[in-house]
């Protein structure tokens, strides 16, 4: 009988939290829009991750990796899997060591400025259809609660 009503608590903790969770949400929210975003790109050779950073790249380079990781909320191993390949494409750059010896400096390339230029009308349809599937007052608060993200520091 015990089993029974272990069982039947941890059902309905996990009805709980499979109705409420934000942190489902939030994930498969972000899977719907990356798909649309990811779509949009792909003529270009680029998914919504890599973009994002060469956007990142182009808004504050020349920085560091683990400052573009810090800026983006990224872990080292994820920057570097989505960097590699903008690196290999040609359309990033690590100059030489900085101060510190050990930190390169990530800047866009020509070629990465032309991918930006070339890529901004495909992101401006995916950016509206995304809008439309939020609607205003959804995108508004979305970008509203990622301009109260605090800085990652480490």
């Amino acid at each position: 009988m015990d089993v029974d009503i272990q069982h039947e608590a941890v059902k309905a903790m996990s009805g709980e939290i499979a109705r409420s969770c934000l942190l489902t949400r939030t994930r498969q929210i972000a899977r719907v829009l990356t798909t649309i975003y990811d779509d949009a790109l792909r003529p270009f050779g680029v998914n919504a991750p890599q973009f994002s950073l060469l956007v990142l790249i182009m808004e504050l380079g020349p920085l560091s990796r683990s400052a573009l990781g810090r800026r983006n909320h990224q872990d080292r191993s994820t920057l570097t899997r989505n960097l590699q390949p903008l690196i290999a494409q040609g359309w990033v750059s690590e100059g030489p060591p900085g101060d510190d010896g050990r930190s390169r400096p990530l800047t866009l390339t020509q070629r990465g400025k032309e991918l930006l230029h070339g890529a901004a009308s495909a992101w401006a349809g995916a950016q509206s259809r995304v809008r439309a599937r939020l609607g205003e007052a959804g995108a508004n608060a979305l970008m509203g609660i990622a301009s109260e993200l605090p800085d990652r520091v480490s």
